[in-house]
């Protein structure tokens, strides 16, 4: 690409010489784009830059804030017209709420392949980061996090199907299940050995992935729905920890 205008929003971003930085960009017409320019970039701001190169690192150049928002609103019956056009400012993300999108940027930048177009996926996270700049009770904070994890298992070909276990029977309320990233959900034979974190984490009953299923990821289902994508997500990390997981983790400590 020579000059090429893209959207996207920044992922991560590594020191590069003294004034310049690597970035991971998530560009809305090609995915991830990893590129040099120069720092000072914000974070689940729009972007927008020109990309130039052939190889795998791009130069970016010209990098900006993308133009605001501009929605139509009433004006003043006196006024001579009756609607005019506003400039609608973007808000930051605060709070408790950043290591939420600095989460969601993580898993982005860890897992989606580079230049592989996801202009679905692209859009989901910008609803996300929208959804993250609003009052969000602690509930609608996990339901945020957990349906965005569902479009990226899509995006990734990882779509998980809980009406059938391994061998492709249907799911027994009255059976107790092992979930299996490799495998799905595997039945658990009468007094097979347990060990304590999987008893935690990636044990399910049969009659809670049968409600999982029904309603979706819900209020109801979300404690479960949450167990059965951090196994999936440590799967795909290869099981090394997200640096947001500590910092949020850190953050409640500090709290406490």
């Amino acid at each position: 690409m020579r000059n090429e205008a893209l959207i996207g929003y920044l992922l991560h971003q590594r020191p590069y010489q003294e004034k310049r930085a690597l970035y991971y960009l998530f560009s809305q017409q090609h995915g991830v784009i990893h590129g040099i320019g120069k720092k000072g970039a914000p974070l689940f701001m729009p972007l927008q830059l020109f990309a130039t190169g052939k190889r795998d690192l791009k130069t970016f150049s010209q990098i900006n804030i993308a133009p605001q928002h501009v929605v139509q609103t009433d004006v003043l019956p006196e006024d001579d017209a009756a609607k005019t056009l506003k400039a609608v400012p973007y808000e930051n993300i605060t709070g408790q709420h950043q290591y939420a999108a600095l989460y969601l940027n993580e898993i982005l930048w860890r897992l989606l392949p580079t230049e592989d177009p996801m202009p679905k996926l692209w859009q989901h996270y910008q609803d996300s980061l929208d959804r993250l700049k609003q009052p969000l009770t602690a509930n609608e904070l996990r339901l945020c996090l957990r349906q965005f994890e569902q479009y990226l298992f899509n995006e990734l070909g990882f779509a998980l199907t809980l009406t059938q276990d391994n061998v492709q029977d249907s799911i027994e309320p009255q059976s107790i299940y092992r979930f299996l990233p490799d495998a799905g959900l595997v039945p658990i034979v009468q007094g097979e050995f347990l060990e304590s974190a999987d008893m935690g984490r990636a044990v399910f009953e049969g009659s809670e992935i049968v409600i999982m299923v029904e309603q979706g990821i819900s209020d109801v289902t979300l404690n479960a729905w949450s167990r059965l994508h951090r196994q999936l997500i440590d799967h795909l990390l290869d099981y090394q920890p997200l640096q947001s997981r500590l910092l949020w983790q850190q953050q409640q400590r500090y709290q406490l």
